[in-house]
């Protein structure tokens, strides 16, 4: 509207540089703070309501998982206390994918063929992985006994005893030193895990995104907690896997630091040693050696009585303490693994029936978590 008496060519000259102005300035969205899709999912995305709020939960429990997983000093760093833990975390999480697939609703029927391969992949490889680390545990309780046998001879005063306690010593030892070669085919199944990292491209699925998304980071906290248990028991850091994640993930803030924390740790104490990071297995590694010279063939000197005593209870503190530590360790790898084949098989029992991809789990923990098969 032009002002009477204004001069008409000035009010076209001003229109026109207040468009041009307008159309130099930045789009601003219509919340104040920003576009929350924009945040957590790749540009072009769209999510109901519903469909975001639970990726926000899966996500936001995940970093909390991972915050409480990061060790509050570095003498835990790797403790068999840890690796429980990490255990535990790891059967949290796996179960949490579990209902996040449930509260999608999302029928095996809808499912693209890629993402039951990506599932049943990993699931394999993964149940091969916990395969390797149950052989590891089971062959340092096996070490277990020769120091069991040790305390007990040392129990009497016989030189024959003594004879045997030292024949013990030396047979830890050399077990202790042996090398596991189930390992080995651990650290090629990792190698492929890394491999098929990468999301898989989803198209026409909203809730297919969401399941692909949240698989992701299931795969990385999975892969990253198995690259520490692979170098605790190779005795080598060379397997540590150092993973970027993009920051449009919640819990990627949380993973970069534990994950950066943790093997910063691993590689700084291997550079100083290399027989093992376990920190219960050196401690009783090192009263062993201290035993040992101490036991000869032809008896103990009197004046040794006393430090024989010592050294000899030392040894069984950290002997039991260790052996309670691989017990719990051995269950919860074995919960791992009983969780990550109830879901593979439930999968593969719904791929026959067209049920929703968990039911078989569900009925299974309704009755006496008897396992699909």
């Amino acid at each position: 509207m032009m002002i009477s008496g204004e001069d008409p060519s000035l009010s076209v000259l001003v229109l026109v540089c207040v468009q041009m102005s307008r159309a130099q300035e930045p789009h601003r969205p219509f919340l104040p703070f920003g576009n929350p899709f924009r945040m957590i999912l790749p540009k072009g995305t769209q999510l109901s309501p519903k469909l975001l709020a639970l990726l926000n939960n899966f996500e936001d429990t995940l970093a909390t998982r991972l915050k409480k997983l990061k060790p509050a000093d570095k003498e835990d760093v790797l403790r068999v206390s840890w690796m429980i833990s990490a255990m535990v975390a790891l059967c949290e999480i796996h179960t949490d994918i579990k209902t996040l697939i449930t509260s999608l609703e999302l029928p095996v029927s809808d499912w693209e063929d890629k993402w039951i391969d990506v599932y049943l992949a990993n699931s394999v490889k993964l149940l091969d992985i916990c395969i390797s680390f149950s052989s590891e545990v089971a062959r340092l309780k096996q070490g277990h006994l020769y120091l069991q046998c040790v305390l007990h001879n040392l129990s009497s005063a016989s030189s024959n005893q003594f004879v045997r306690a030292r024949s013990s010593l030396d047979g830890w030892s050399m077990h202790i030193a042996s090398k596991n070669p189930r390992l080995d085919n651990c650290f090629s199944v990792m190698d492929s895990l890394v491999k098929m990292l990468d999301e898989p491209n989803v198209k026409n699925s909203s809730k297919g995104k969401v399941l692909m998304r949240a698989m992701y980071g299931v795969k990385v906290v999975t892969l990253f907690i198995c690259s520490t248990f692979a170098a605790a028991f190779s005795g080598s850091p060379n397997k540590l896997i150092d993973l970027p994640v993009p920051e449009s993930y919640l819990w990627a803030g949380e993973f970069m630091a534990i994950q950066e924390f943790i093997n910063a740790e691993i590689r700084s104490i291997y550079s100083i040693r290399s027989f093992t990071i376990l920190k219960e297995l050196e401690a009783v590694d090192m009263r062993a050696k201290k035993l040992y010279p101490i036991v000869q063939e032809d008896g103990v000197d009197r004046t040794e009585t006393g430090v024989l005593k010592e050294s000899t209870l030392d040894l069984k503190k950290s002997v039991d303490i260790f052996s309670q530590g691989l017990d719990h360790l051995a269950k919860e790898v074995d919960r791992f693994f009983q969780i990550v084949l109830t879901g593979r098989d439930a999968l593969i029992s719904n791929l026959r029936i067209g049920g929703d991809a968990f039911d078989h789990v569900r009925g299974s923990n309704t009755g006496k978590n008897q396992m699909v098969r």
